[in-house]
C-alpha cells in the first residue's frame, strides 16, 4: 500500500493482504465457524445436565467447570471471530448478521451456565474447602471459588441469574447503537487540507487534522467534527443516557450502591481507590494549566482554542514514518525487555497478528483482542506520526500480556483484570519514549519528544480522569433521578473542561460534543484505569531500566499471571501498591519533571 494518504478512503480488498490480520487463523473457513457454532449450541444443551448435581461431590463440580471452560473457549473463537470480520468493515451485511448470530449465542450460553454460580454459593463452605483439599485437579479452581464467595451476596438465585443472563443482548443495546451509528452510518464532510484539496474527514484522519501546523485546517477539522455530532446530539444523549440506565439497573438488581461501586467490586477494588485518583489529579490540575501557558507561549497565540491542544509545540523532523520503519523502532524500543519478550513481539509483527491501515468502513481506533486458542490481534488505523508508532508500542503491549498469560495460565484465569490491561501498554510506550530520547543529541527532536510524553500523558492521566469523572457524575445524577438530557450532558461536560483547562484555554461552543463521540462511555468506569494503569507502568518502567533482568523477570511473572490474583495484589508483586495515592502521586511528579526539561528546551 502505497504510504502517502488517499483523499478517499480505500475499500477493503484494495488492500494489501500483508497489511490484514490472518483471521483465517482462529476459522480458515465459514463452515469450520459454522460447526463450532452447532457444537457450542450443543455443548450449552449438555451443560445444564449438571444444575442441582454440584454439591453432590468434587467429581461433579469439577466435571461442570472443566464442561463450562471448554465450552466458552470455542465460544470465544466463535465471537472474536465474528466481530473482529465486523470490524474489518461495519457495512458489510455479511458480517453484521454473523456478529448478531455470536453475540445471540453468547447470551444463550450465558444463561446456560447460570446456575453455576449461585448453585457453588449453596454448597457449604465447609464442604466447598473440603472439595478442594481433597480434589487435587479441582485445587487450579479455588482463586475462581473464593471471588465467587466474595461476591456471594451480589449474587441472585438461580432463576434470577437466567433472567439476568438473557437480559444480556437486550442490555447491550445502547452500546450496539452506537457502534453501528458511528462507524457505519456516520459521515463527515470533505474539508480543504493545508494545500487546498478536498479531503474527507474522517475519526481516523482527525488527530492528523488536528496535529496540522496549519491551524485554519485545525479549526476546520476541530468544526465539521462537531457540528456533525451535534446535529445528532438528541439521539446521542439517549444513547448515553440508556447505558447509564443499564448500569443503574444491574447495580441496584445485585444490590450495590451505585454503578460506579458495582463496576469496581468485579476487580475488587474499592471506590476509594477512584476517589483518590481524582482527587489527586484535580490537584495537580495547576501542572496541566501551567503546560497549556507553555503551548500558548511556544505556539505564539492570542488564545488558545481546544483545536491547538494537539498540534506539536515543535515538528518532528520526519512527516510520514513508514508502517516498516515504526516497526524497528519499536524492536529497539522494547530491547530491556529481554531476548524472549523480542522473541515473541517479532512474531506478532510477522504473523498476521496485525490489521494496518483504514478502510471504509473499518472500526475507527485501535485495540487488541483475540481468543484463548489463538495468537492474539491487534487492529490499528496507521497513520505514519509518531503518535502512531506509540500505538503499535502500546497495542503489542497488550498483545503480549494476552499471548505470555494464555501461554502460562489455565483457561479460567486468562482473562486478566482491565484494571491490569493498560499497564503493560503503557510500559512499552515509556521504554520506548526512554529509547528515543537517550538516542539523540538534537535538542529539537528531544523537545518534540518530551512534547509528546507530555501530550501522552495528558492524554492518558489528565484527560483520562476527566473522563471519570464525568461518568461518576452523570451516573451520581441519573441515580438522584435526575434526567440526562442532551443539554445537561452538554454543561456537565463544559464546566469540567473549564476546571480541567483553565482559563488560558479558549472553550471553543463545539467541545461541550465530545462527550457524544467517546466510545468507552459505553464501557463505563473503564478509562480510570487509563490513569491507574499509567501510574503503576511509570513505576515498573524504572524498575526495568536501574534493575535489569530481577525487574524483567517479575514483570514477565505479572504479564503470566492473568486474573489468577486478585488486581491490586498482581501489581504489589511487580512492586507497586495502587492502593495508596503514592503511585499517582510519583506519576505527577514525574510529569512535572519532563515539564522542566521542555520549558528549559523552548
Amino acid at each position: 500500500m502505497a504510504e502517502t494518504k488517499p483523499n478517499k478512503l480505500p475499500k477493503r480488498d484494495e488492500i494489501d493482504p500483508k497489511y490484514k490480520w490472518k483471521l483465517e487463523d482462529i476459522y480458515d473457513s465459514q463452515e469450520k465457524w459454522e460447526e463450532d457454532f452447532i457444537k457450542v449450541k450443543e455443548l450449552s444443551k449438555e451443560i445444564t445436565g449438571y444444575k442441582g448435581t454440584l454439591g453432590q461431590s468434587a467429581d461433579k463440580l469439577l466435571e461442570c467447570l472443566k464442561l463450562r471452560d471448554h465450552m466458552l473457549s470455542i465460544n470465544d473463537n466463535l465471537f472474536v471471530y465474528a466481530r473482529m470480520r465486523k470490524d474489518e468493515d461495519n457495512s458489510n451485511p455479511t458480517y453484521q448478521a454473523l456478529s448478531d448470530r455470536a453475540v445471540a449465542l453468547y447470551t444463550e450460553v450465558t444463561a446456560s451456565i447460570s446456575f453455576i454460580e449461585p448453585e457453588i454459593i449453596s454448597i457449604p463452605e465447609e464442604t466447598l474447602k473440603h472439595y478442594m483439599d481433597t480434589n487435587s485437579e479441582l485445587q487450579l479452581y479455588r482463586q475462581h471459588i473464593d471471588e465467587i464467595l466474595r461476591q456471594k451476596k451480589h449474587i441472585l438465585s438461580q432463576k434470577e441469574e437466567e433472567i439476568l443472563a438473557l437480559a444480556g443482548d437486550m442490555a447491550d443495546a445502547p452500546s450496539d447503537i452506537f457502534t453501528i451509528f458511528n462507524n457505519a452510518d456516520l459521515k463527515f464532510p470533505f474539508i480543504k487540507d493545508e494545500n487546498g484539496n478536498d479531503v474527507e474527514l474522517t475519526k481516523g484522519r482527525y488527530i492528523s487534522f488536528l496535529e496540522s501546523t496549519d491551524r485554519r485546517v485545525r479549526k476546520d477539522a476541530f468544526n465539521a467534527l462537531y457540528d456533525t455530532y451535534g446535529k445528532y446530539k438528541n439521539t446521542l444523549a439517549t444513547m448515553l443516557s440508556s447505558n447509564v440506565k443499564r448500569n443503574r439497573f444491574f447495580s441496584t438488581v445485585r444490590k450495590y450502591n451505585s454503578s460506579l461501586e458495582y463496576s469496581l467490586d468485579s476487580d475488587n477494588i474499592s471506590v476509594d481507590v477512584y476517589d483518590n485518583l481524582i482527587d489527586v489529579v484535580n490537584k495537580n490540575l495547576p501542572l496541566l494549566q501551567r503546560y497549556l501557558k507553555l503551548r500558548k507561549k511556544a505556539l505564539k497565540l492570542d488564545e488558545l482554542h481546544m483545536y491547538d491542544l494537539y498540534v506539536p509545540l515543535v515538528q518532528e523532523s520526519k512527516k510520514n514514518i513508514s508502517y516498516e520503519e515504526a516497526l524497528d523502532m519499536v524492536r529497539k524500543g522494547l530491547e530491556p525487555l529481554g531476548p524472549e519478550y523480542l522473541k515473541y513481539l517479532e512474531e506478532g509483527f510477522t504473523s498476521g497478528w496485525i490489521d494496518v491501515y483504514e478502510n471504509e468502513g473499518k472500526t475507527s481506533g485501535a485495540y487488541s483482542w483475540g481468543a484463548y486458542k489463538t495468537h492474539p490481534y491487534v487492529l490499528l488505523n496507521y497513520q505514519g506520526t509518531v503518535n502512531d508508532v506509540f500505538t503499535i508500542a502500546h497495542e503489542m503491549g497488550h498483545a503480549l500480556h494476552s499471548f505470555y498469560t494464555n501461554k502460562t495460565q489455565p483457561y479460567v484465569y486468562s482473562h486478566y483484570r482491565i484494571f491490569v490491561a493498560e499497564v503493560a501498554s503503557t510500559v512499552n510506550e515509556n521504554l520506548l519514549m526512554n529509547y528515543l530520547l537517550a538516542n539523540t543529541a538534537d535538542k529539537k527532536e528531544k523537545a518534540y519528544l518530551l512534547n509528546h510524553y507530555l501530550e501522552e500523558f495528558r492524554g492518558t492521566v489528565f484527560r483520562q480522569v476527566m473522563f471519570a469523572e464525568f461518568e461518576k457524575i452523570i451516573h451520581s445524577k441519573a441515580e438522584q433521578g435526575e434526567p440526562l438530557t442532551a443539554q445537561s450532558l452538554c454543561n456537565i461536560y463544559k464546566e469540567l473542561n473549564q476546571k480541567y483547562f483553565g482559563n488560558d484555554v479558549v472553550l471553543d461552543p463545539g467541545i461541550e460534543m465530545e462527550w457524544a463521540r467517546i466510545p468507552h462511555f459505553y464501557s463505563s468506569f473503564y478509562v480510570y484505569k487509563y490513569a491507574t494503569g499509567f501510574s503503576a507502568a511509570t513505576s515498573i518502567t524504572k524498575q526495568i531500566l536501574e534493575e535489569g533482568k530481577p525487574a524483567v523477570d517479575r514483570y514477565i511473572e505479572f504479564l503470566s499471571s492473568g486474573c489468577s490474583d486478585y488486581p491490586l495484589n498482581l501489581l504489589k508483586k511487580a512492586g507497586v501498591d495502587l492502593s495508596t495515592p503514592k503511585p499517582v502521586e510519583d506519576a505527577m511528579s514525574v510529569f512535572e519533571q519532563s515539564l522542566n526539561e521542555l520549558e528549559n528546551l523552548l
